[in-house]
Order: C-alpha cells, then structure tokens, then sequence
C-alpha cells in the first residue's frame, strides 16, 4: 500500500508539471543536466518493479541501453505491438512525461537473437525503435541507416554529451565455438560511417561530460557471451580513438547481461581511469553465478536493476557517482569517478 501511494504521488507530480520541465527543447538544452538514469533488458510481459523507484530520483534524461521490449520477430507488427505493450505501461508513461527519453536497442528489439547486419529487416526495425523513442518525423535519425545518435545537454562548462553506438545495424556475424562465441580479428562492429561519425562527435568536442553508451559490454574479455571482445579490432579501435580524441569526462555505459557490474582500464592519453558501468536487467536477471572479469571493480550484481549518473559539478576536479540501484530504494553498487 505505501509503494501505490508513493506511486500515485510521484504520478500526480509528473502529469503537473513535466511539460515544462522537460530539457530535450532547443532552449531547455542549456539547461545543467546532473541526474541521467538508464537500463536495459526490459521484457513487456514480466513485471516492472523498478520503474517508481527511477521516477522517484527524477532524473533530468533516462537513456535506454537495449532490450527495451523482447521482441525476436521479422514481423514488423510483431515488433510493434510489444513496443505499443511496454509502452503502456503507466509507470513508464508518467516517466516519459516527466524526463526526456533517448536510447538505443540491443539484439532483442533489434528483432534477432544476437544479431547484426545480417538481419533482414533492420530497416523497418529501426523506423519502430525510433517511434518507441519519440523521435520527430523529421529528424535525420529517420533517414540515416542505424540507430546511434548523439544528445547534448547543459551550457558551455556544465555540458554533457550522450554519445549511444548502434553494435547492431552494421556488425558483422559473430564467430562461434560451439554456443560460445570466441574473438574474430577480422569482424567489424559499428560500420565505416559510424566510426567516421563517432570520431567526428568525439573531435574537438566542447562537452565537459561523456557518457557514451551501447548495447552490449565495452571492456569485459573473457566471458563467452556478446560483448565488443568478441570483435578485438573494433574494440581497441574503439579506445584508441578515445586516447587520440582524449575527451573531457568519458565514461561507458552498457546493459545486455542480465546482471550488473562495473570494469575500468587506463588508457594512454586518458588522464582518468575509463569505466564501463554495466546495468541490466530492469525485469529478469541471471541466477547468481561466479564469471571472470578481469577490469571488473567490486561485484557482480544479479538482481533487478538500473543505473544512476549524478554528476558532481561543484567539486574540482569534476567528478561522477555512479550507482546501480534496485527496488525500494536499494543501491547494490556506488562508484565514484574522478575526471
């Protein structure tokens, strides 16, 4: 009963006033961003615990990491109509009416099942993630093919950049080893065009903050599942560009696993560690389990979860507390990063 009552509150607050408080406008982007929640691996059939929780730290952006629906179909209405279900969802609404919501899909409402560019309806796939999104008819998502994007928030010296990679729409097949999938050299992940667009997005940027998101897993080598390991090239490409381009405040933000865990490595260029901030799932995770990680910093989480950013702006040097959370107010990890 003091969960529904709580619930019903945080709804009546956000129906009365979030028109206007919404940052994703033209003059609302000067707007100092300091709470950016996300997830990921949201099932539309299962319950969906989690969401109170979220409205109830009011974050100023909710960044979906994938999974969002579990679709699994190349029936287009299919796809639709699990989107239309999770989008129903009332405590998801009153989310979406409060906080502007951006994201990227992973493999499931990509359509397919570890999938890539071999899929073949991404095309329409992608025009019904960006309707989940909200993204205007116009908008040059909807003709460029893939499914990355970039979202800038907050004035020159409080400004965060949100950079989400698409690991699906160009990716090549991954290699299997039985059902492990094992490191393919020669397999590219994100495509020409959008590691032509990532460097031009990560060049000369003005942001103070990067939060840069995908799918599935940046840092984490040694377990057998989908993660950017599996494409070794594509991965250190990836932070080689990060060293050369050396952005202000980068960190990496992930879901797919069903668990939550946070990894860090030191890049040269990097003048701070660069971590890898894992939370999945807001609706089913794993059974807890034991998995190597080496870059992994405190536990492995398996319960329902999402992300936390808040980004602390008075304190020099500048500096993140990241938390994954889980229901009743739960926090299961808190990491603090320095820039």
């Amino acid at each position: 009963m003091k969960k529904l009552f709580a619930l019903g509150l945080i709804g009546t607050l956000a129906f009365a006033g979030c028109h206007t408080s919404k940052i994703n406008t033209a003059a609302g982007h000067q707007k100092t961003v300091s709470t950016i929640a996300f997830g990921s691996c949201s099932d539309q059939k299962r319950p969906q615990p989690l969401w109170d929780d979220i409205l109830a730290q009011k974050p100023q952006v909710w960044i979906w990491l994938g999974d969002n629906i579990y679709g699994d179909s190349e029936n287009m209405d299919t796809l639709k109509a699990k989107y239309d279900r999770q989008k129903s969802n009332p405590f998801y609404q009153q989310l979406r009416k409060s906080t502007p919501v951006i994201g990227v899909w992973d493999d499931h409402d990509y359509g397919v099942n570890d999938g890539g560019k071999e899929y073949p309806r991404k095309k329409e796939s992608q025009q019904l993630m960006l309707d989940f999104m909200d993204v205007a008819a116009n908008s040059p998502q909807r003709t460029r093919e893939g499914g990355y994007s970039t979202h800038t928030y907050g004035p020159k010296g409080q400004r965060v950049k949100v950079i989400l990679l698409d690991g699906r729409y160009f990716r090549d097949p991954l290699k299997k080893n039985g059902k492990d999938n094992v490191p393919d050299p020669s397999a590219d992940m994100l495509g020409e065009s959008q590691w032509k667009w990532l460097e031009t997005e990560l060049t000369g940027s003005d942001a103070d903050v990067h939060v840069i998101g995908c799918g599935v897993q940046f840092l984490p080598e040694e377990h057998p599942y989908e993660k950017w390991g599996n494409f070794p090239t594509s991965r250190q490409r990836f932070l080689d560009l990060l060293s050369k381009t050396k952005p202000k405040g980068a960190m990496l933000i992930s879901g797919d696993r069903h668990i939550a865990e946070v990894s860090k490595v030191t890049l040269p260029g990097l003048s701070y560690d660069l971590f890898d901030i894992t939370s999945s799932g807001l609706t089913h995770v794993s059974k807890p389990h034991e998995e190597p990680n080496k870059h992994r910093v405190g536990d492995m989480v398996a319960k329902l979860n999402y992300g936390l950013i808040t980004i602390n702006w008075d304190k020099k040097p500048l500096s993140a507390t990241v938390k994954i959370n889980g229901d009743e107010n739960t926090t299961y990890l808190t990491q603090e990063i320095k820039f």
